[in-house]
């Protein structure tokens, strides 16, 4: 895997790792009993950007490191997810 390739990963699983995980940790307004004024009360009471980024980049980590030995190892090769044989026979270079 390439620099390039291992970073475009590692931003990819990020994502998908902070959105599932920001709803897991919201406290609505209506939750905590302090609507404010001329807010929904589904808006978050105390929302921590901060905390919330340091999770999802140790989580990220962990889920890189996996996905980076799978595909390095070679226990999933691209042989492997073609199910229909669509990518026909691989040749040695």
């Amino acid at each position: 895997m390439s620099i390039t390739g291992g970073a475009v990963l590692f931003v990819v699983i990020w994502f998908i790792t902070m959105f599932v995980t920001l709803p897991i940790m919201l406290r609505t307004q209506a939750e905590a009993g302090e609507v404010v004024p001329g807010t929904h009360a589904g808006a978050p009471a105390d929302f921590r950007l901060g905390k919330t980024m340091l999770i999802v980049t140790a989580l990220t980590i962990l889920l890189w490191g996996a996905a980076y030995w799978l595909i390095t190892s070679g226990l999933i090769t691209l042989e492997d997810l073609d199910t229909w044989g669509v990518m026909g026979e691989r040749t040695p270079i």
